[in-house]
């Protein structure tokens, strides 16, 4: 799996720059441009920092896409949004969909 361009489709459906995924990942801008411009293969703390600011596990980063069941294009938003809020929102969004059940 080509590690980079997994993290730049991830970036890149998020919307999100180099410097928000700095922001989110709590690595410095530095360390994600090396990445990019060293071509180099993130260390497991590294990868681990970006999937918890993508808000995924380190199984789905690697994952096929005919592993994981497909999104459909309403749950795929849901999702980006969902990676974009802080650890409090996403704690109330949760408490109101358990109250949904």
């Amino acid at each position: 799996m080509d590690v980079i361009k997994r993290i730049t489709e991830l970036t890149s459906e998020r919307g999100w720059s180099t410097y928000r995924l700095a922001q989110k990942s709590g690595l410095s801008a530095s360390t994600i441009a090396n990445i990019y411009r060293r071509n180099t293969v993130p260390s497991l703390s590294t990868l681990e920092a970006l999937c918890d600011a993508f808000g995924i596990t380190l199984s789905q980063f690697f994952a096929k896409d005919t592993d994981a069941a497909p999104l459909t294009p309403e749950q795929k938003e849901m999702f980006n949004k969902w990676a974009n809020l802080t650890p409090s929102q996403k704690e109330i969004i949760e408490k109101i969909i358990r109250e949904f059940h």
